[in-house]
């Protein structure tokens, strides 16, 4: 299925509502995920996106663990996507970033933050 951007910059505020955690991708040997591209452990963040007054809680899958980013800090997220699923009758949205850093960490040189 085709991924889907979302623009961040459309939100209030992004904040660390879960601090990251390596992602499992066997529960009985304990392996953990490796993003394909970088090679690097996938890690999970889950972040609380506020737009006016709502606000939604996801969880977002990261190469490499986000340096500085812990619970309740304010954050800025790059290339954020959104893919549906669907696997043996059940369904949902996985979330995908390339990067997460506390918001007031400058970005590398050549990227757009909140992006």
């Amino acid at each position: 299925m085709a991924s889907l951007p979302i623009d961040t910059a459309k939100f209030t505020g992004i904040i660390c509502a879960v601090p990251p955690a390596p992602r499992i991708a066997n529960r009985e040997t304990g392996q953990l995920r490796v993003d394909r591209d970088t090679g690097k452990t996938v890690f999970q963040v889950g972040l609380c996106l506020m737009a006016g007054t709502s606000a939604d809680v996801i969880t977002v899958n990261v190469p490499g663990e986000p340096s500085g980013v812990q619970l309740g800090i304010p954050v800025a997220v790059r290339d954020l996507v959104a893919t549906p699923w669907e696997n043996e009758g059940r369904h949902g949205i996985s979330f995908r970033a390339t990067e997460i850093r506390p918001l007031n960490t400058p970005a590398p040189a050549g990227k757009g933050a909140g992006q």
